[in-house]
């Protein structure tokens, strides 16, 4: 799939933030001031880390430094509307049926990274799991990455694509990719792709995330959102 193209205002920023991708490799660059100036339709990035310069990934964090993950004293907290409540160890989550799937990841300024070979539990099972009320309407992912936090509503949370990968091209999730587990929704762009998962919330209405707040679309479908069009 090619890359999503900007238009208008939004082309204007996605270009700035690239030349700034470009002079930052080297170190870390916090880009808040530069960034509010030139692309408000954007919204802020609150940070831009360029850690990962192969294979071309560019991670973004919203905090000062990324969540470290202990195998021995993770959990993931799964509640709200659901008929189980759990508490599952990283262990615990592996052994649940898992799933494979190679999908293309695709970022909203303007960056693809293709055949990403993702593997982990597919949400809705997850979803079965716990026993999420059918009255419900949203998913609440959130991540140990404070404040970070966005929604699906339940038809998308559902979709047979949408994971929680533990493995990224045959090896456990880096750091960097949000280990020990990350959203995946491959038809959305990837801030709707949440890192460092730690808490699952099943609630009556999807609800903005972090980036909603600062003027993304809550819907960020690939090619149709954000000032896209296919």
């Amino acid at each position: 799939m090619d890359e999503p193209q900007a238009g208008g205002e939004r082309r204007y920023g996605r270009a700035v933030f690239l030349g700034t991708v470009a002079t930052g490799l080297s170190s870390l660059l916090w880009a808040r001031p530069l960034w509010s100036r030139v692309s408000h339709a954007a919204g802020p990035l609150e940070s831009l880390v360029p850690l990962v310069p192969a294979g071309g990934w560019r991670i973004y964090t919203v905090a000062a430094t990324m969540p470290r993950f202990d195998p021995a004293t993770w959990r993931l907290r799964i509640g709200g509307r659901v008929a189980r409540p759990a508490v599952l160890s990283y262990d615990e989550l592996r052994a649940l049926p898992h799933a494979a799937e190679v999908r293309d990841f695709h970022c909203v300024t303007g960056w693809t990274v293709h055949g990403v070979h993702w593997r982990g539990v597919r949400v809705r099972d997850l979803l079965d799991h716990v026993g999420a009320s059918p009255a419900a309407g949203g998913v609440r992912f959130v991540s140990a990455e404070q404040p970070y936090v966005d929604s699906l509503t339940m038809q998308q949370a559902l979709l047979p694509d949408v994971l929680l990968a533990w493995e990224m091209n045959g090896q456990p999730l880096p750091r960097e990719h949000g280990a020990p587990i990350r959203l995946v929704m491959p038809e959305m762009y990837g801030y709707k792709n949440v890192k460092w998962v730690e808490g699952i919330d099943v609630v009556a209405h999807a609800d903005n995330g972090y980036w909603e707040n600062l003027g993304y679309d809550r819907d960020a479908w690939v090619g149709r959102s954000n000032g896209y069009s296919s």
